[in-house]
């Protein structure tokens, strides 16, 4: 836990007074030091703290809600000197544009390399599973299905809940259209929504209503339920998680990371808040206060029940391949599923 109380020693740290200037280019401390402007497709009430934490370490001034999709369109107009994206797919749109600057060797070494990029453009900073949440209840733990394809069965007709709209659902059909081609993902979810799955607009209504009893089971990350866990204790937590194996398209770990925008000015400083994302305290933070997998050797998320990040078996895919959401949504929309 001595990392988690490095990190909490500075939660209360502020960020600073500085503010992107309208040139776009990076913004300029009080004390006159150049600040990185950080676009963060990771919410603030989640990663706020950590970035606060890392200010005092290198200058940050931090912007939320942003997307791939506004990069693409400021080009290298943009004023982000760097991008803090929740998905691997968002930064493998921008690899593959060439709006990213190829990250020294030293960063990429230093995480896991089952889920460093391909094309060594940008890092990942968590970690997370994709997992059937289960009642025990509604679902006993011999009847749980052995990978996606069971779902299909009759048996889980109008049993099974899914949220199209989140981000996380599509980088599952994603990796599903990777994994078994565009033929192979369509019969797949054509197959399952003839079995009557209930449709969420969030993971969050998702996980009540397995809770509640109200359906047996849903498709979703790991971590929304260790954060139950952590917030309430595991005996007042219903529900369980059931990960797939043999590499099932359904057991996809995908990725939150960060890139350095080709762009930047400030590419060495950047290169550093980079670094200070996949350090032993920032990593304990997104184990402790997140509840993703540290992507490092030496931290691990140590909750009973959540399997280690290495003896996990997820399909083999390339996660920069992920980029392609609009293939996805359009296939979602075609075979009804939103």
């Amino acid at each position: 836990m001595g990392g988690v109380a490095v990190v909490a020693a500075g939660l209360l740290a502020a960020c600073g007074d500085s503010e992107s200037d309208s040139a776009g280019t990076s913004a300029t401390a009080g004390d006159g030091a150049s600040s990185l402007v950080l676009y963060s497709g990771r919410s603030e009430n989640l990663v706020g703290p950590l970035i606060e934490q890392v200010s005092d370490i290198v200058a940050v001034e931090p912007s939320y809600d942003k997307k791939a999709a506004q990069i693409l369109e400021e080009g290298d107009r943009s004023p982000a000197d760097v991008f803090f994206a929740q998905d691997a797919g968002e930064l493998g749109a921008l690899a593959e544009a060439g709006l990213l600057e190829p990250l020294p060797a030293d960063i990429g070494a230093a995480v896991a390399e089952p889920y460093r990029s391909e094309s060594g453009a940008w890092v990942p900073t968590s970690a997370r599973s994709r997992v059937l949440i289960y009642n025990p209840d509604e679902l006993a733990a011999d009847k749980l299905p052995a990978g996606i394809d069971d779902l299909l069965d009759p048996r889980f007709r109008g049993q099974v809940g899914y949220a199209p709209t989140n981000a996380s659902f599509k980088s599952f059909v994603t990796g599903l259209r990777l994994v078994r081609g565009e033929d192979g993902a369509r019969d797949w979810l054509t197959q399952f929504l003839a079995n009557d799955p209930q449709k969420f607009d969030g993971n969050g209504p998702l996980i009540e209503a397995v809770g509640a009893g109200s359906l047996a089971a849903g498709l979703t990350n790991h971590y929304y339920w260790v954060q139950e866990v952590q917030e309430k204790g595991a005996d007042n937590v219903t529900t369980r998680l059931h990960f797939f194996g043999d590499q099932d398209p359904g057991a996809l770990v995908n990725v939150a990371g960060i890139g350095v925008l080709a762009s930047s000015d400030n590419k060495e400083q950047a290169f550093e808040l980079v670094r200070q994302l996949v350090t032993p305290e920032t990593q304990e933070f997104f184990a402790t206060e997140v509840g993703e997998y540290p992507v490092i050797d030496g931290v691990a998320l140590d909750v009973a029940g959540i399997p280690p990040l290495d003896q996990l078996d997820p399909p083999v895919v390339d996660l920069d391949k992920l980029a392609d959401v609009q293939g996805t949504e359009k296939l979602l929309t075609e075979v009804g599923a939103v």
